[in-house]
């Protein structure tokens, strides 16, 4: 029957187990450099870059933002009259089952750090249905959009956010140029905009150096106001009056103070020089005009100032596709590349911030929690077993399940991510607990009268059946996550997938190599060396 099956497979399993077991514990260096050799390997693996690093890998919601900027001066209707021309022209891009709504804003512009107020933000704001079997990805869409969108007429600029679902809030990349004088930022904010557009994979480089409204700056031709009978402060005074007036008294309205300002009369002008040609009386009795009294220069004024550790700074920003550089290396590359050029930048400096903040701190904070869980682990162990050395047998299961980590992302292409790492870290408890059923229970043997080699081989071979079910149900509840069966997931995926290629490995490396190494650390060692210490309860039944 049944019973009689289970037992003919389990026998089988046992005994091709415990001939291979033997094979390799006659051949123990071979066996342990091949160990070596595979956790080398993995290691050579991360150091060479095959291994992508992506920390804040995020699967996107189902929303994303067109962003149309105008010119600073552009007047709120024609903003919103550009922001309409964007969508429906959106409209004719996006399938009818995509898409769940489409909004558009004008006066507002949301980023993921701060939203901006203005005239010249229009925003569209789109939000599509769940991904189904065939449906297209947001990166998907939005790659199909950017050419026809960026391409229409209109002074608009074209830019999309793509919102991920959890932190950081900061791009990829996000370093802030810093300098006191404006010339000098602006100069070394386009050196880095082309240093960051070298950059492979880079998207969406943008800096938030936004222009303001057209501004005139006027300085006083002192000549011509001595000739006309007028001093400097009558020339300021005048320019008050007809641009913002003067404050001539106060009153008192229902007990609130009320303002009285005389001011020019107020004039529709199509550009801002025309308040030159505005007339004015001389003492004299005679008239001229602002412009032969003033020099004018025009502009653009700043949107807005931002400082930065007490310095100017301007921020720069990008994106980067999965198949391109990592948040580390690609800040590393910008890094070196503003070395070679800094020297004709005196004034200014970089300050990396974006992802890089983050990850330090993640990985800062998960290293002492990582050794916390292993001094944790050992003084367990310790304790239990009564012994220093036998809990580093256990935990040399932790490099094991390291190389099958990097082995199952290189098969898999998953990055490193962050939660991978979280991943990892739960795995080190989840794969000592094979090594522990199996020196628990060669203790077990030793104490009752075995002789170490074969307490080593009978503990390995009844303990072989209960590590394969314990480690195959393990893979088996995280296999369709780890491959992707019911949807590929960025986030979950990668822990799934190094949790399954970890445990495996480390299971086969620990059936083969702990009994080997305990082998050799227990010769000379007696029954006598146990009855009296201890008695260890197993953890899994015969």
């Amino acid at each position: 029957g049944k019973a009689h099956w289970r037992a003919r497979w389990t026998h089988k399993i046992r005994i091709k187990y415990t001939r291979m077991l033997c094979y390799a514990m006659r051949r123990p260096l071979r066996l342990l450099a091949i160990g070596a050799l595979t956790f080398v390997l993995a290691g050579g693996a991360v150091w060479a870059g095959l291994i992508r690093m992506d920390f804040f890998t995020f699967d996107p919601m189902r929303i994303f933002y067109v962003n149309v900027d105008m010119p600073a001066d552009a007047p709120l209707e024609e903003t919103m009259r550009q922001s309409v021309r964007v969508e429906r022209v959106l409209r004719t891009l996006l399938d009818d089952q995509e898409v769940r709504a489409i909004t558009t804003n004008a006066g507002i512009k949301f980023t993921e750090v701060e939203p901006l107020y203005g005239d010249q933000y229009g925003q569209i704001l789109v939000s599509l249905h769940a991904r189904g079997a065939s449906g297209r990805s947001v990166r998907e869409i939005v790659d199909a959009l950017r050419q026809p969108l960026t391409a229409l007429p209109g002074d608009g600029r074209i830019s999309f956010l793509e919102i991920s679902g959890g932190p950081p809030v900061s791009r990829a990349i996000s370093l802030k140029v810093r300098a006191d004088d404006f010339d000098e930022l602006r100069a070394a904010t386009d050196a880095v905009l082309e240093i960051v557009n070298r950059v492979p994979g880079s998207r969406n480089v943008e800096d938030n150096d936004s222009p303001g409204r057209s501004e005139l700056d006027l300085h006083l031709d002192y000549p011509a106001v001595r000739k006309a009978g007028l001093s400097p402060g009558q020339v300021a005074r005048l320019v008050r009056l007809h641009l913002d007036g003067e404050i001539v008294a106060f009153m008192r309205d229902e007990g609130e103070k009320v303002e009285l300002r005389v001011r020019g009369i107020p004039r529709q002008q199509q550009e801002i020089g025309g308040v030159l040609n505005d007339p004015i009386a001389l003492p004299g009795g005679g008239t001229t005009t602002f412009r032969a009294l003033l020099k004018a220069d025009t502009g653009t004024s700043r949107d807005t100032i931002r400082h930065y550790n007490l310095r100017r700074a301007i921020t720069v920003e990008a994106d980067l596709d999965d198949d391109g550089a990592d948040t580390v290396s690609a800040n590393r590359m910008i890094r070196q590349e503003w070395d070679r050029i800094k020297t004709n930048y005196p004034n200014a400096d970089l300050d990396f911030s974006g992802e890089l903040d983050d990850i330090q701190e993640s990985l800062d904070a998960m290293l002492g929690l990582f050794l916390l869980g292993l001094g944790l682990i050992y003084l367990i162990i310790a304790a239990q077993f009564r012994s220093y050395f036998q809990p580093l047998l256990i935990l040399a299961t932790v490099p094991m399940a390291f190389t099958g980590v990097v082995f199952g992302l290189l098969v898999t292409g998953n990055p490193l991510s962050l939660y991978t790492l979280y991943g990892v870290i739960a795995l080190t408890g989840i794969a000592v607990n094979s090594a522990i059923v199996l020196i628990d229970a060669a203790n077990s043997r030793i104490a009752a009268g075995m002789r170490p080699l074969h307490a080593t081989i009978y503990a390995a071979r009844r303990r072989v059946i209960p590590i394969l079910m314990t480690t195959s149900t393990t893979i088996a509840g995280l296999f369709s996550l780890a491959v992707g069966l019911g949807g590929h997931s960025l986030l979950w995926g990668p822990v799934a997938s190094s949790i399954v290629a970890g445990l495996a490995v480390a299971s086969v490396l620990t059936l083969f190599i702990i009994p080997t190494l305990y082998r050799a650390f227990m010769r000379g060692h007696g029954p006598e060396d146990f009855r009296h210490s201890h008695h260890i309860q197993t953890t899994a039944g015969d």
